[in-house]
């Protein structure tokens, strides 16, 4: 039979695994680049629609040329901001890619771009981003639930709306002190929940940040 002292240990670290995220600052880096993917992403697309619709739309003239191969150079800037953010918010170290040949001028800087991997990685990362926004949206949705859920021990009666089904509001009243319980148990387990979704969506934009963004830089690298 398990010990007293195991028993305890065990407790602490099932404790510690379900409570753990809400004490870390990890989670919390995770949110914030998992919420800001959302924005982000919204403004690549805009970005990423007009320029080449626009651009396959006049490419029978110089203008619709100039247009494409301007995008280049946007996908390669907006990429320098995403790996600044993964390396801020993230647990990864990123530095850039130095394959981009140059054979001088303005015609071998785009030809060096054409010619990186790094350029066409970097859009595959911006372009499958969007499916971290909509995690970020959805944990957002469920943290702010979650806490509203929290606040009835303090508001109450308070009425939670869960958005509509077929046109008619979702809604729960809740003005009883076993109301209030439920509420406030539901939303814990919400908000922890979402806590432990966003390590998981965090680790996952991690590994794409890794194969997509740039080099890891090891520590022994950073010691140097």
């Amino acid at each position: 039979m398990p010990s007293i002292a195991n028993r305890q240990l065990t407790l602490r670290g099932g404790i510690k695994a379900v409570l753990g995220p809400v004490v870390s600052r990890r989670t919390y880096a995770n949110l914030a680049y998992l919420i800001l993917a959302f924005p982000l992403t919204m403004l690549y697309w805009s970005l990423f629609g007009f320029g080449m619709v626009l651009g396959t739309l006049l490419s029978i003239v110089l203008v619709g040329i100039a247009i494409l191969v301007l995008m280049l150079f946007v996908v390669r800037a907006l990429v320098k901001v995403e790996r600044w953010l993964a390396n801020s918010l993230l647990t990864v170290s990123l530095e850039a890619p130095n394959d981009v040949t140059n054979s001088g001028g303005v015609g071998g800087d785009i030809r060096g771009y054409i010619d990186a991997a790094s350029t066409w990685q970097g859009f595959g990362f911006l372009s499958l981003k969007i499916y971290l926004g909509l995690f970020g949206v959805m944990l957002a949705y469920g943290l702010v639930q979650g806490l509203t859920l929290l606040s009835a021990g303090v508001r109450r009666p308070l009425t939670v709306s869960f958005g509509e089904v077929n046109g008619d509001p979702v809604i729960w009243t809740i003005e009883t002190v076993p109301e209030t319980a439920m509420a406030m148990g539901t939303g814990a387990v919400l908000v922890l929940l979402m806590m432990h979704l966003a390590n998981g969506f965090g680790y996952v934009a991690e590994r794409m940040a890794l194969a997509l963004l740039g080099d890891s830089v090891e520590e022994s690298d950073i010691d140097e």
